[in-house]
């Protein structure tokens, strides 16, 4: 029994440690699983749009780079390159249709030279048929959740403008791996941060989503990628009243 009992311990530990606990939704239907072991599926289907019309990951493996730097892909790890002359960071998409998800992986800001780049950032974006939705992004000073707005783009770049991001500060050290988790449901979103949240809500967010980019500033590392349909959390309003409280000066 004593050895029964030990042994179902250490399952719902593994479980534990492997989906960390949610605070706005629970997890539904596994969507999508990507371990980085191989080379991701490639994409089907025709681009449409921003980010519609395909499914499998769009990303650029060649050694040049190109204006969006380079992935390159071993022993898990789903590694983004800024080459010398990029315009921006590396950034790669994997086309999914959802509404209401719960994404998680395991993250990493590599310690390499900054080629003039001193920044090491890395961020996890949702979007839909036009544009960005939503940003979770993650540097050395925490972790930052920052909306856009559907009715104001920017002159320049054809986008759409960011709104006020919300913040958790909190040291990131270099080349250590961390665990980020972006819930979605409805209007608003959850980020988390080695079990430390934050939240917001913005219209935009509830529009019908057609891919999840990552991209990675300097270097910056991913693996373990899981995507679950969100299901509500009965919690979810206490838990939001907390996570305000606590966010308030």
């Amino acid at each position: 029994m004593k050895i029964a009992l030990l042994l179902l311990t250490t399952i719902c530990l593994a479980v534990k440690a492997e989906n960390p606990a949610t605070l706005m939704t629970t997890r539904g239907r596994l969507l999508a699983s990507e371990d980085f072991t191989t080379a991701p599926a490639p994409f089907t289907g025709k681009p449409l749009g921003f980010a519609s019309g395909f499914t499998g990951w769009r990303y650029n493996s060649s050694a040049t780079g190109g204006k969006g730097g380079r992935w390159e892909i071993a022993n898990g790890e789903f590694r983004g390159i800024e080459t010398p002359g990029a315009n921006h960071p590396a950034t790669a998409s994997f086309g999914i249709s959802y509404q209401d998800v719960i994404i998680q992986c395991e993250v990493r800001l590599n310690d390499v030279p900054d080629e003039g780049r001193k920044y090491r950032s890395l961020f996890v974006k949702a979007t839909d048929a036009r544009d960005y939705v939503i940003s979770l992004s993650l540097g050395q000073g925490g972790l930052f959740l920052t909306p856009y707005d559907a009715d104001k783009i920017n002159p320049a770049t054809k986008q759409r403008e960011k709104v006020a991001t919300v913040k958790l500060l909190k040291p990131v050290k270099l080349n250590e791996w961390h665990t980020v988790v972006l819930e979605i449901r409805g209007d608003e979103v959850v980020g988390t941060l080695d079990g430390q949240s934050i939240t917001l809500s913005n219209p935009l967010i509830g529009t019908a989503k057609h891919s999840i980019m990552l991209g990675a500033g300097t270097e910056a590392s991913f693996r373990k990628l899981r995507v679950w349909e969100a299901l509500p959390n009965a919690a979810w309003e206490t838990n939001k009243a907390k996570l305000n409280a606590s966010a308030k000066p």
